[in-house]
C-alpha cells in the first residue's frame, strides 16, 4: 500500500488544491478501490483492492453536522464540485450543513453513497457513469 500517495491526495484535496477527478485518478493509480469519510470522527478511511487499509485525519475545521439532512442543499454543494467552482473545504461545509454526516467514495464503482444523521442517504453516480 502507498500511504504517502494516500496521505498526499488526502492533503492536497483538504487543501483545495485537487479537484474529484484529479484525487480519484491518483488513487486508483495507488489500488485504493474505495474510502469512507466519517465527519463525526474526523477521518477517511481507505480501503484498497488487496484488502489493506489507511486511516487518514480531517486536517479541516469540521462545522457540527445539522441535524436535518437536505437532499437538495447535497447535489447542490455536488453539482459545484462537479464544476469545480465549489473545492473540497467549502463541499465540507456545504455537506456538514446539509445534514451529510459520512460517505463512502467508491472509486471502482463510479458512484458515491452520503449518508445523513437519522440513515438518510443520497447516491450519486460518477458524471459519465452508466446506472
Amino acid at each position: 500500500m502507498n500511504t504517502e500517495v494516500i496521505h498526499e491526495v488526502a492533503v492536497a484535496t483538504q487543501k483545495g488544491e485537487l479537484t474529484f477527478p484529479q484525487a480519484v485518478g491518483k488513487l486508483l493509480e495507488v489500488g485504493v478501490e474505495s474510502y469512507c469519510v466519517d465527519f463525526a470522527a474526523g477521518r477517511k478511511t481507505y480501503y484498497t483492492t488487496n484488502g489493506e487499509t489507511a486511516i487518514e485525519p480531517m486536517i479541516l475545521t469540521l462545522e457540527p453536522v445539522a441535524g436535518e439532512f437536505s437532499g437538495a442543499d447535497l447535489v447542490a454543494a455536488i453539482r459545484g464540485a462537479q464544476a469545480d467552482t465549489v473545492r473540497y473545504p467549502e463541499f465540507v461545509k456545504r455537506s456538514t450543513a446539509a445534514g451529510v454526516i459520512g460517505y463512502w467514495a467508491f472509486l471502482t464503482g463510479k458512484q458515491v453513497i452520503y449518508f445523513g444523521r437519522k440513515g438518510e442517504l443520497h447516491v450519486e453516480k460518477f458524471p459519465g457513469a452508466k446506472p
